[in-house]
């Protein structure tokens, strides 16, 4: 299995396709299959990139991790890696809830290495209870799915649900579930009682190609605490998509598809 050495932990990442390199990084408490479930489909449409996908540390197949204390490890293990697979080269990065807080520490200490960065339901505010967000709704179902079903992770597939159907269910057990279960919960819950970076983020505009996509039912990042962190983001498309919660590239799949399409096609003409 392919493992990056990193003074902070051994990374494990997967690598596929050939060409322009974009680091691919999922949220907390899950692995590199959130963001490989709904990348893949994208990349099918078209050639010429170089995927890398990342196990951050206490999450997936990622080791050797514990002197890691706080975010500011965390991004040190992510930067680290990416001087260590992408030496001196440029990349684009997308980050999914924390995995967008990340990118935006990337973003920060690396502005000029970084050509575009998609941020899909990124986490903005670090303490859950300062976040703004709203009450969960759910806007579609299949009803007669929903009363077949039951167990602890469908239970919390409905809680955070704005869409339960079938169709979310095998991609929450598929792209979500399997991440869940490999976690180190102790380690991620030290973590959290620092899990605000040590540095502003933001201090200067990011002229680059992106991307940032939100559920308005969205009940764990939320939506609006993003728009003031779009000032700095000057070429960046920003998108609150209804009927979707913090599992929006589940959801609302069609569109997310045509969302980073997009974005990818500003990022090679730009």
């Amino acid at each position: 299995m392919p493992y990056c050495q990193t003074p902070q932990a051994e990374m494990y990442y997967e690598e596929i396709g050939e060409g322009r390199p974009i680091m691919l990084i999922h949220g907390y408490g899950v692995d590199h299959q959130i963001m490989k479930g709904c990348m893949e489909p994208v990349f099918l449409q078209r050639s010429g990139w170089r995927r890398i996908y990342l196990d951050l540390p206490g999450m997936g197949l990622t080791r050797n991790y514990n002197t890691i204390t706080d975010s500011d490890g965390m991004l040190d293990a992510v930067l680290a890696t990416v001087d260590q697979l992408l030496p001196g080269e440029r990349y684009c990065v997308a980050g999914q809830s924390y995995g967008g807080y990340i990118a935006r520490g990337m973003v920060q200490k690396r502005p000029d290495q970084i050509d575009g960065v998609a941020l899909i339901c990124p986490m903005i505010v670090p303490q859950f209870a300062e976040r703004d967000f709203p009450k969960h709704q759910v806007l579609r179902q299949d009803e007669a799915f929903v009363r077949a079903q039951g167990g602890k992770d469908f239970d919390e597939y409905c809680q955070m649900g704005a869409v339960l159907n079938a169709y979310t269910w095998q991609r929450y057990m598929e792209d979500i579930v399997p991440g869940c279960r490999l976690s180190d919960g102790a380690f991620l819950e030290r973590v959290k009682t620092r899990y605000g970076y040590t540095f502003p983020l933001e201090t200067s505009p990011f002229n680059k190609p992106g991307l940032l996509l939100t559920g308005r039912q969205d009940t764990s990042t939320g939506y609006r605490d993003a728009w003031p962190v779009l000032e700095q983001y000057p070429r960046t498309t920003f998108a609150a998509l209804d009927t979707a919660g913090h599992n929006l590239q589940v959801e609302q799949p069609v569109l997310f598809n045509a969302l980073i399409q997009e974005w990818l096609d500003r990022v090679e003409l730009d």
